[in-house]
């Protein structure tokens, strides 16, 4: 399969979720197991990683944006080590129903990402997720879509279903 743009979740996907609460600092960030083997295949595919997601924690007055940066300056670090670069990341720090709202499933940081590299191909992209708004998100977009089974009750029909980003990776290219 070739795929354009990957389009990664974080919590559930890339590190453990803190299901109740959220990832405030980067000593409470834990990579998932075989996730950056899977996001070094998936570098050698891809035309570019991005990551999406809510972060309602800021809206709530739980985190500063600082914080949330801070956590992603330091698994930006850890990925770039093993030789893994994500080419952006967009969050939504809004409450749910805010209006605006920019969270997943609305495809606001999609169309963003458009905006920042206008080459991407929503068509012949790839959204993973482990929620149903990460799938609707995706399906908003256009894009193919994976669900990485996790504890969240899911109820919305991804094009592919896996483990982790590992299972995912081999499930498209071996």
């Amino acid at each position: 399969m070739v795929i354009d743009t990957l389009f990664l979740d974080r919590d559930g996907v890339i590190n453990k979720r803190n299901f109740g609460g959220y990832i405030m600092d980067k000593s409470e960030f834990s990579f998932l197991p075989h996730c950056i083997e899977a996001l070094q295949l998936f570098s050698k595919k891809v035309s570019r990683i991005i990551v999406i997601t809510n972060q309602q924690g800021i809206a709530k007055g739980l985190m500063t944006e600082a914080q949330l940066y801070d956590v992603h300056t330091f698994m930006l670090s850890e990925l770039e080590k093993m030789q893994v670069k994500i080419d952006a990341i967009y969050f939504a720090s809004n409450l749910k129903g805010a209006e605006p709202d920019y969270r997943k499933p609305n495809p606001f940081m999609g169309r963003k990402a458009k905006e920042d590299f206008p080459s991407i191909l929503f068509e012949e992209s790839l959204m993973v997720g482990d929620t149903d708004t990460d799938i609707q998100f995706g399906k908003n977009l256009g894009t193919k879509t994976a669900l990485v089974r996790s504890e969240e009750k899911t109820s919305e029909k991804a094009d592919f279903e896996v483990t982790n980003l590992l299972d995912l990776y081999y499930t498209l290219y071996e």
